[in-house]
Parts: C-alpha cells; structure tokens; sequence
C-alpha cells in the first residue's frame, strides 16, 4: 500500500456503554485507535422511512488502511465531522497489509 494515498486522518470507535445515575445504560463510544486512511465516497442515496415522509440520507464509503487485527463491524470510523458504521471488512490478497472497511453513513433529515 503506497503512503501517498492515506492522507486521511480517521478515528475508530468502539461501543462502551455506561450507566447514568439511574442505572439507565447510555451509549458511549471510545477511541480504539487514530489512523492514516483514504476516505473514497462510492455512493449514496435517500430512502423513506414511515409514512410521514421521513427520509434518511444513505452514504456508502470505502475506507482503505493498512492492516490492523482486532477490528470488527461493531465499531465506527469518524472523520471529518462523519460518522460511518462499518458494514464489511475485506483484508485484501490475505497478506495482513491492507484492509478495506465498507461503511455506511446515515444522515436523518430533519
């Protein structure tokens, strides 16, 4: 994987919920890691929710990185004020180098 290419600084989250006052659970997010990727849009597209017309904005991504172990679809990339749910991992030609996270980002209108 040339350096050249990841010139995006993104953050990856993993869920850790905790517990308020109340003892009502809360979702919470942490930092897992902070890496170089590159960030390439692949589509996106509006899709209905109900029937009151509510939509939702639907984003898919590609965020190419280089290989690390322990990532799973239960986290989340963040970059640049985005937040993508990570769909699919692809470890590309199975050589521990690269990995490929298909993300969605989803947008509700408002």
């Amino acid at each position: 994987m040339r350096a050249g290419k990841l010139r995006h600084r993104v953050v990856i989250q993993q869920n850790t919920p905790t517990r308020d006052t109340d003892g009502a659970e809360l979702e919470s997010w942490s930092t897992v890691a902070t890496v170089w990727a590159a960030v390439i849009p692949l589509s996106g597209r509006e899709q209905f929710i109900n029937a009151e017309d509510q939509t939702v904005a639907l984003s898919s991504t590609r965020i190419e990185m280089r290989y690390r172990s322990g990532l799973t679809t239960r986290m989340r990339v963040t970059w640049s004020g985005h937040t993508y749910d990570i769909q699919r991992i692809v470890e590309v030609n199975t050589r521990q180098r690269e990995l490929h996270l298909l993300c969605e980002e989803v947008n509700a209108d408002e």
